[in-house]
């Protein structure tokens, strides 16, 4: 009996260890299916564009009525374009598309993400200007590029090549390939090639192209800065930048699989009930060597930044000199904001994370410290810091192998082998090919949730090219789209003016300095009609598409809209847009600046003052209190 039960315990033990080791073995496959998933699933999704998701004050949301001047002020419609509305339909004369063309045009695009929908908008209002079938663009940065998948041609690696044909039916024949005897021709080299200069006129492909179009019945062309039609075209050719409207905001749809994934993406930001504010900052390293923008950052960044200048000075893609003044090139608002800038102007005009009382508990009791820093900071000789720097040596100096070990091809492969030694870019590698494709994917992704955010906040608006950027595309959707969502463009020379009149109390900023943030904050929402982002207007017609493709409910009489803008077309009664006038009542309260003493949420972000409240109902409830005040004071004056 005693044998039989040993035997029968070293059974049981059997089994426990076998269903430990099986339920282990489980574990670890789970674990490496969840690392498979992040890795292919999350991380390979990288972002250049920052998105935050939260409340103005960190409670339900139920605590901050939407009707409120408090959540209106940061995240409600900007009144002033309430009767702006999207209409790119044609309006004058526009004859019904002809069944026979003239020809072919084949269009190869070279270029980034915004630089790609300019070309595709610009090459569709050729052919129809010059009365051509359009054979869908190649995109060259996913053609050129080696190890992507091949599920997807070049086109349709991006967008929905379905949805492009099937939405220009009724302005341009476009077919997927040329036919079999062209594209043997092509192949051979032996069809006219035009390789387009940037804003070329109208009268260019009519007198150029097509007697080439006539002769051939097919031309190839080559768009390689961004756009081949000028920006503002002549009167009679209006409805052309119409159609340029319904290419970019209509025909242009993301592939199915980068629309669901945006569409998730947007799902899990607003999934709390919450807002969010999307920033692009804008911060290219050729931007930033195009602007001479360099010693705004240390080190090896501006190691880079230079020798990306010096590379451009060389094949004259920019004039001028080496060196430039970077602080000259800030105070004049040609350099990019930073993060720490646009967080302290959204922080300044009421929108925060957290609150002072908040801070304080987390801190605990502490006593006043004396502040023992030096108030002036000693001169810096500058000649004496420019000798040392060209006595320096090259730069940046990596450390070298170890002794005895061989130089491995990564150690050549990076900057560290070539930015001290070389004036020319290092040729790409295939994995930068391929990562070089796979961006137009993450900026897709990255274009639909700048478009659909409760605020949108640029750093910059201009490329490596001083063409309008990433950015100014979004905006100009939003203003088409979306006319009353919050896109600030505050203007940067005003910005860093601002800055540096705090620049040693950056986070004890007091009243009027606030006052004066929320202002300039404010009135970017008005002036982007008329400021920098119409100026950009001149360079890309998508960063700023109205009047042309836009009407109002209403007529806007002697409005702020009208003085922008000049004359808008009335809206179609069919739209149903909802007639009406904006009461001055109403319009007031975005143009005046209310704030006459130091409110309530700047005393939370920039300090807690003495005799505030320590319970955090007592604060939140004063927060809304003062902020609805100030709103109402603001409106009747």
């Amino acid at each position: 009996m005693k044998g039989e039960g040993k035997a029968g315990m070293k059974s049981k033990l059997k089994w426990v260890g076998l269903t430990g080791l099986l339920l282990s073995s489980l574990s670890i496959s789970v674990h490496f299916f969840l690392a498979m998933f992040t890795e292919h699933g999350i991380s390979d999704y990288q972002t250049s564009v920052t998105f935050f998701s939260w409340l103005p004050i960190i409670e339900s949301a139920s605590n901050i009525p939407k009707t409120s001047p408090l959540y209106r002020r940061l995240w409600g419609p900007v009144r002033h374009l309430q009767s702006l509305h999207p209409y790119a339909n044609p309006r004058g004369y526009y004859a019904d598309l002809s069944p026979d063309t003239r020809g072919y045009i084949f269009v190869r695009i070279q270029g980034g993400f915004h630089e790609i929908g300019n070309s595709i908008s610009d090459a569709v209002a050729v052919s129809r200007l010059i009365n051509a079938t359009l054979v869908v663009p190649e995109i060259q940065s996913t053609t050129s590029s080696k190890g992507i998948s091949s599920d997807f041609k070049s086109f349709s690696y991006l967008y929905n090549e379905e949805q492009f044909i099937s939405a220009l039916a009724k302005d341009v024949n476009v077919i997927k390939t040329l036919p079999k005897g062209l594209k043997c021709a092509r192949k051979e080299k032996k069809i006219p090639l035009f390789r387009v200069p940037y804003r070329a006129s109208p009268y260019f492909y009519l007198h150029h192209v097509l007697p080439v179009l006539n002769k051939h019945s097919v031309v190839e062309l080559v768009i390689s800065n961004g756009g081949c039609l000028q920006a503002i075209l002549p009167p009679q050719f209006e409805e052309y930048q119409r159609l340029r409207c319904r290419v970019a905001f209509h025909a242009l749809r993301f592939r199915e699989e980068v629309e669901e994934l945006a569409a998730k993406i947007l799902q899990r930001l607003r999934s709390p009930g919450r807002p969010y504010i999307a920033y692009d900052p804008g911060m290219t390293r050729e931007a930033l060597a195009y602007y001479g923008c360099a010693e705004l950052f240390q080190d090896v960044h501006n190691e880079l930044i230079q020798h990306k200048r010096s590379w451009m000075i060389k094949r004259k893609l920019i004039k001028g000199k080496l060196s430039v003044d970077s602080a000259a090139q800030r105070f004049n608002g040609s350099c990019p904001l930073t993060p720490e800038e646009v967080g302290i102007l959204l922080r300044a005009y009421g929108t925060f994370l957290s609150t002072s009382w908040e801070m304080n508990r987390l801190y605990g009791r502490e006593t006043n410290l004396i502040d023992d820093y030096p108030k002036n900071l000693p001169a810096i000789n500058f000649e004496s810091k420019h000798e040392e720097w060209k006595l320096a040596g090259p730069r940046p100096r990596p450390l070298p192998p170890p002794p005895a070990r061989p130089k491995y091809p990564y150690n050549i492969e990076g900057w560290w082998g070539w930015v001290a030694e070389s004036d020319d870019e290092p040729e790409s590698t295939v994995m930068e090919l391929r990562m070089n494709a796979h961006k137009l994917l993450w900026e897709a992704i990255d274009y639909i949730v700048c478009v659909e955010a409760d605020v949108f906040i640029p750093g910059f608006d201009r490329d490596g090219k001083g063409h309008p950027n990433f950015a100014s595309l979004v905006m100009g959707h939003r203003l088409y789209q979306f006319a009353t969502s919050r896109t600030y463009l505050p203007d940067r020379k005003e910005v860093a003016q601002l800055l540096e009149q705090t620049r040693d109390h950056l986070y004890q900023a007091n009243a009027t300095w606030v006052k004066s943030v929320r202002r300039l904050m404010r009135k970017s929402l008005l002036d982007r009609l008329s400021g920098p982002l119409a100026k950009s207007k001149s360079l890309s017609f998508l960063s700023h598409p109205v009047p042309e493709c836009s009407c109002s409910s209403y007529d806007l009489q002697e409005s702020q809209l009208k003085a922008a803008l000049g004359a808008v077309h009335l809206c179609p009664s069919w739209m149903n847009t909802g007639s009406g006038t904006v009461s001055r009542e109403k319009e007031s309260e975005e143009d005046t600046d209310e704030y006459d003493t130091l409110t309530s949420s700047s005393r939370l972000f920039f300090g807690n003052p003495e005799g505030s409240h320590e319970i955090a109902g007592e604060v939140i409830k004063e927060e809304t209190q003062l902020e609805d005040q100030e709103e109402l004071e603001g409106g009747e004056r």
